[in-house]
């Protein structure tokens, strides 16, 4: 079976030293603050650069939000493509794989999923990083389905991860992802044959 995730979007571009700082504030400062706090002044000043090079680099505010969300998809996949390659070809345990790097990168996301905080913010309008949004949460539907087998128990598989998420966040709830761990595992048992 295969560990590879596949989002769906392409590598990021090639960016100059720069373009990398702006990059890197940026993202701290969305994930930390939230994207419609934070403007254009404050990521250039914490980039050590101006306006006109964020404008140049990226073009738009909207342009740079929707890279932080693919570098941060990127960084996702190969987090967990690591985590799948060292649980073995069983699915049970690449399962249960799933929601030890979710536990694990958790930990050191302490406002909960970027995609779900960008999507409440951004969602509804025609925004560039939604495209983004929608596929970072596809490919991960697409691994728990691959991963069952079967189309339906990998939906519910993908329904306890997103819960999973929610309520480890927003609910304050950190058993939340070893419950839905345990879920998971029950899906996975009771599944079709």
């Amino acid at each position: 079976m295969t560990t590879q995730l596949d989002t769906g979007l392409e590598d990021l571009p090639a960016l100059t030293p720069a373009g990398q700082r702006l990059l890197d504030a940026a993202s701290d400062l969305f994930y930390d603050r939230g994207i419609r706090a934070v403007g254009v002044d404050l990521i250039a000043e914490t980039a050590g650069t101006t306006k006109k090079t964020l404008y140049d680099r990226f073009g738009s505010k909207d342009a740079l939000v929707a890279l932080y969300l693919r570098r941060r998809a990127l960084r996702w996949q190969e987090f967990l493509t690591g985590r799948l390659e060292e649980s073995g070809p069983n699915a049970a345990d690449q399962v249960s794989a799933v929601f030890d790097a979710l536990e694990s990168w958790h930990e050191e996301s302490e406002r909960g999923c970027a995609f779900v905080n960008a999507y409440a913010e951004l969602g509804g309008h025609d925004h560039p990083a939604l495209a983004v949004i929608r596929a970072e949460k596809q490919s991960m539907h697409d691994l728990f389905v691959r991963l069952a087998a079967d189309e339906r128990v990998g939906n519910l598989l993908h329904l306890v991860y997103e819960g999973a998420l929610v309520q480890a966040t927003a609910a304050g709830l950190p058993e939340a992802i070893p419950r839905a761990r345990e879920a998971a595992a029950d899906l996975i048992r009771r599944r079709p044959a």
